[in-house]
């Protein structure tokens, strides 16, 4: 396995979009965000449109991390290249990013973060159509991504059916009794040495290296996500836990469970029905317990009715990271069911 960077069989183009949505959100994010989209081999040379693959990072993933080379291993930027190289029918691949200055936008609108949902479907999406050769309806579109970013991949083809009519989520976001409220007891003890105030953890951070404590990924995580699914009008994350004792707030943690895709999907059945193809996969030893997430929304798209032949399922052996093989994997699959 080489070192470097390899050529491309087919390209990938760098971008910057001017997001309306984005303008003045509460955090003050920058409202240019880079885009990164792939057209495969051939595409140059003809006339031809393609099906298009929407990639969403998981949770403090920004969108260069998509070119880091770990060891014996190639980015997905360029296993995903290879897929398309080996035969599989093209695609356009289109990098998101939804980075926030607490490391993540959950790809939902909130007004402690943003529109990012909506800067995904309304700005992106049309972003892309204009400017490259892609069929413009749902059965010709896909979204994938791992982590949070599988969550976004889950929810957002059931909030807007009418861009989106395919899935692949890897170890994404669900059931959270499970994947979520585990940590609400680590959190409210790793808050007492800051007298129970996430935001004074949060303003310590920031003049530091970062992670370089033991609370942090899982406050950063806690501050991140409260930020997304429980912000007030105002913009200021609510906690679904009582910092002191770690009891829930069920009013607060109830909004949580709004947006969990378990929960959505029996109203959103319709819509989960007439999906042209899902893939779903996790490692048996997700920390989150995502496998567990994972089996839980198979059992909800097979009660709304989605043929198992439109579905791929798959458990295997592993833990959360390292999992980023699974990728290409799922982009081929799509790349035979997708409509052209």
């Amino acid at each position: 396995m080489l070192p470097w960077d390899s050529e491309l069989a087919g390209t990938l183009n760098r971008h910057t979009i001017d997001s309306v949505l984005l303008r003045d959100n509460h955090l003050g994010d920058p409202r240019e965000r880079p885009l990164w989209v792939y057209t495969p081999p051939g595409y140059d040379g003809s006339d031809e449109r393609y099906p298009a693959v929407y990639v969403l990072q998981g949770y403090t993933g920004h969108l260069a991390m998509w070119g880091n080379r770990m060891p014996f291993r190639r980015p997905f930027i360029e296993t995903a290249d290879a897929v398309f190289a080996g035969g599989a029918p093209g695609c356009v691949v289109v990098f998101v990013d939804a980075w926030t200055k607490f490391g993540g936008s959950q790809f939902v609108d909130s007004t402690g973060t943003g529109a990012y949902h909506s800067y995904l479907c309304d700005e992106v999406v049309p972003w892309v159509d204009a400017h490259y050769r892609t069929f413009e309806r749902r059965e010709s579109r896909a979204v994938s991504g791992k982590s949070s970013g599988g969550y976004g991949a889950m929810i957002t083809p059931m909030l807007r059916p009418d861009l989106f009519g395919a899935l692949a989520s890897h170890a994404g976001d669900s059931l959270y009794e499970l994947c979520y409220i585990k940590d609400f007891g680590d959190a409210a003890r790793m808050l007492r040495k800051y007298d129970g105030d996430l935001f004074r953890w949060w303003e310590e951070f920031q003049g530091r290296i970062a992670f370089t404590k033991p609370e942090d990924e899982t406050l950063l995580m806690i501050l991140g996500v409260a930020a997304c699914f429980s912000a007030d009008e105002k913009g200021t994350p609510e906690l679904p836990f009582d910092p002191v004792t770690g009891a829930v707030r069920p009013e607060v943690w109830q909004r949580w469970l709004d947006l969990d895709p378990v929960r959505m999907a029996p109203k959103h059945a319709e819509t989960l029905r007439s999906l042209e193809a899902v893939w779903l996969d996790a490692g048996t030893r997700d920390e989150w317990f995502l496998d567990l997430g994972a089996e839980a929304f198979r059992r909800e798209l097979a009660a709304a009715g989605l043929p198992d032949e439109r579905v791929h399922f798959e458990l295997f052996d592993a833990g959360h990271g390292g999992i980023d093989y699974r990728y290409p994997l799922a982009l081929e699959w799509l790349s035979h069911r997708l409509a052209r």
